[in-house]
């Protein structure tokens, strides 16, 4: 009786273990498929959406011409929200709807401030970087660039159409300065939240095995 008790806790502890080695390696990128770095198209995956559009997004950095002599398929490799440094940037959504690719579609970018209040009020804008007036993209790529000079916080907008509804005021997040690998809060939370979790399963089973080996 102890032998099958133990086998069962035995296989749930290392089949929760398992998934929870999975989801550490997601967010720490380990099962991502490599980038492209040449940049035509990065098998990034970054996917931005709020309740009516979702986009494919990807940023570069312009480098150095040392850093191109030193590794040019280095120095083009894309990123997501989260920017290593500030420069001359190149941004591009891929709209997923086709039907927004009828819609004339505006670009702004500006820098904003965290206020430590909740959302939509958890930041002000402090001045525009950049703006691109509206116009068709017909083959789904929104393509801007911009000269972010110093880094903080920033927020990309795509404005649709009239953009008077806030959900069509597209906007995307982006932070310049930051280590493009490093774990959110949010990722931190969740997988010590796993491990916690991992671990108090382990502790009910020592126990119930405990329990099992008094009665025998």
């Amino acid at each position: 009786m102890i032998n099958k008790v133990f086998t069962r806790a035995a296989v749930i502890v290392v089949w929760l273990l398992a998934l929870l080695v999975l989801d550490g390696c997601d967010k720490l990128n380990f099962n991502k498929p490599a980038t492209n770095a040449l940049g035509n198209r990065p098998d990034l995956d970054c996917l931005i959406a709020n309740d009516f559009y979702a986009v494919h997004f990807s940023s570069y950095v312009q480098p150095s011409k040392d850093q191109i002599a030193e590794d040019a398929k280095a120095a083009f490799v894309p990123f997501c929200q989260k920017i290593p440094r500030a420069g001359k940037m190149f941004f591009t959504a891929d709209l997923i709807d086709r039907d927004i690719r009828t819609i004339p579609i505006g670009i702004k970018i500006v820098e904003v401030e965290k206020t430590g209040q909740k959302a939509p009020d958890d930041f002000r804008e402090i001045r525009t970087v950049a703006e691109i007036p509206s116009k068709l993209y017909p083959r789904g790529a929104v393509e801007a660039q911009a000269e972010i000079d110093k880094n903080g916080d920033y927020r990309l907008y795509l404005l649709i159409g009239d953009a008077v509804e806030e959900d069509d005021r597209f906007k995307i997040a982006l932070e310049v300065g930051v280590d493009p690998n490093a774990l959110s809060i949010q990722e931190i939370a969740s997988i010590a939240g796993g491990v916690l979790l991992l671990m108090i399963l382990i502790a009910v089973v020592v126990v119930l095995i405990r329990r099992q080996s008094r009665k025998v």
